[in-house]
């Protein structure tokens, strides 16, 4: 029997395609700030150390250090500009004898955005309650959360898609903490869970999207003084 071999696809299909690999990359970026109070950091044993935030009762923004990227294949999307803000619990809620200390977050803004794709744009909407929950440990470590449907991007150009973070449960997502002046957050290849609708060229397949950021926290009640996690 003779098989039929399909037809090559055209220069504009073969765009399109590339194009849908890279909506779930523009996710992963817009991401590095996604968090939820009831966030849970990824192997937190059943006897987890003592956690303390400091200082209590103080609000801090968290801002984007130089650039955050997502490279899938050939396609790398970048943004230079995002934030979220929030607050320490006040004591003694900024203490936990055995677990993570958790905090409630603004949703992220995300600007200057750009992607190596020609012909695509994307925009971003979030909503809910965000937040992070911290664990004292080596390494201090974060779980972030997102609400269910709390992130959703649209893209339009060679391809309009809707890719929606978290679309069927809140999601943790995992980073690393360091105290330092400014102490940081940084999330290194972090994953959360995706649901791509849309037509010829997006991923629909995709269940998932990774992404790489870091993250300066600061104090914005005491300019002076640093938020820090301890035992």
């Amino acid at each position: 029997m003779t098989m039929k071999q399909p037809a090559p696809r055209t220069p504009r299909q073969r765009a399109l395609l590339t194009a849908g690999t890279g909506i779930v990359a523009a996710l992963g970026l817009s991401l590095a700030m996604t968090t939820a109070a009831t966030a849970q950091p990824a192997g937190t044993p059943s006897a987890a150390a003592s956690t303390t935030v400091s200082p209590a009762g103080h609000s801090f923004t968290a801002k984007l250090s130089g650039k955050a990227t997502f490279k899938a294949g050939s396609v790398t999307v970048t943004c230079t500009a995002s934030s979220s803000s929030g607050q320490v619990p006040d004591a003694p809620g900024n203490h936990n004898a055995a677990g993570p200390v958790s905090s409630s977050t603004t949703p992220a803004t995300y600007s200057s955005c750009t992607t190596s794709m020609p012909g695509v744009s994307a925009t971003v909407a979030t909503s809910g309650t965000w937040g992070v929950a911290m664990q004292n440990g080596a390494p201090v470590t974060a779980g972030l959360t997102i609400p269910v449907g709390g992130f959703v991007l649209k893209t339009s150009g060679l391809a309009s898609c809707t890719v929606t973070a978290a679309p069927t449960s809140a999601a943790t997502v995992n980073g690393t903490w360091t105290n330092g002046a400014p102490s940081t957050l940084a999330f290194a290849n972090a994953s959360v869970p995706v649901k791509v609708t849309g037509g010829f060229g997006c991923p629909t397949s995709a269940t998932s999207s990774t992404f790489n950021a870091v993250y300066q926290v600061s104090d914005t009640t005491d300019p002076a003084s640093q938020i820090t996690v301890t035992g």
